[in-house]
């Protein structure tokens, strides 16, 4: 599994140092691990409220503002 893990492909390393992992990580993974990925494609199913909720509200905002822009 080690050697499929790729850069630029399974996850990015952000302008903080952080490992982000991508979507397609996660659509390979197959379900949500409940941490509040950034690039979850299951709308956060696993992570519990309130934040799921909160992270929901902020992706509908993000979008929001990339098509305003």
């Amino acid at each position: 599994m080690a050697d499929d893990f790729k850069e630029g492909i399974d996850y990015y390393i952000n302008d903080e140092g952080l490992m982000v992992l991508t979507e397609k990580f996660h659509l390979n993974r197959g379900y949500c691990c409940g941490n509040g990925c950034l690039h979850c494609p299951f709308d956060y199913k696993n992570v519990p409220e309130p934040k799921r909720s909160i992270l929901l509200e902020k992706r509908k905002q993000d979008k929001k503002n990339r098509n305003d822009g």
